[in-house]
């Protein structure tokens, strides 16, 4: 994995491919995401080594303007938050399950990294808004101790940023609820 990931969320769809390109031509980086998601946003997602990846972000900042909604750039990313975007981390619902839900897909991002690096937990899935009325969440397990800090660690941020619509630990979630999630 690079070392570190940059992304950038558009409410303009246009906006969002011209910024891309300015940001792929800018520095050396690797596009990893560029796609429409909900509520007609578009997301991109860039990684590489640090300095090109903030440089590669200023562009598109500079480039989309206002028509960026919110954006991150995270060096040393947890190693299950890629696996997380597919659900293929192999984690399996443990002892709690939680949940963290914003109203954007860098800020459930970050939340995820922030908790996946707290303690002894995996994450499941991180959706990002397709299909979710541009909300993202994110999805966790451990033994419930390790849950309820790593949700309160990462919720903090999109608190924060007055982006957290919700955050939930259900300790021995029912069986067939780790099917649904």
């Amino acid at each position: 994995m690079d070392a570190a990931i940059g992304l950038l969320e558009f409410v303009s769809v246009a906006k969002g491919l011209e910024a891309t390109d300015a940001m792929v031509k800018a520095a050396e980086v690797n596009l990893l995401l560029a796609k429409t998601i909900c509520s007609g946003k578009f997301l991109t997602i860039v990684s590489g080594a640090v300095q090109p990846v903030e440089d590669s972000v200023r562009m598109g900042l500079d480039t989309a303007g206002t028509y960026c909604v919110d954006h991150i750039i995270i060096p040393n990313l947890h190693p299950d938050v890629v696996p997380a975007f597919t659900a293929t981390t192999g984690a399996v619902l443990g002892e709690a399950l939680g949940i963290i839900e914003t109203y954007t897909v860098a800020s459930c991002i970050k939340a995820a990294d922030i908790a996946a690096k707290s303690g002894d937990v995996r994450l499941l899935e991180i959706r990002p808004a397709v299909g979710l009325g541009g909300k993202s969440f994110v999805t966790l397990t451990g033994d419930v101790a390790s849950v309820e800090s790593a949700v309160e660690l990462g919720a903090e941020y999109p608190k924060q940023n007055g982006v957290l619509l919700q955050k939930v630990v259900i300790p021995h979630p029912y069986r067939k609820i780790g099917e649904i999630v």
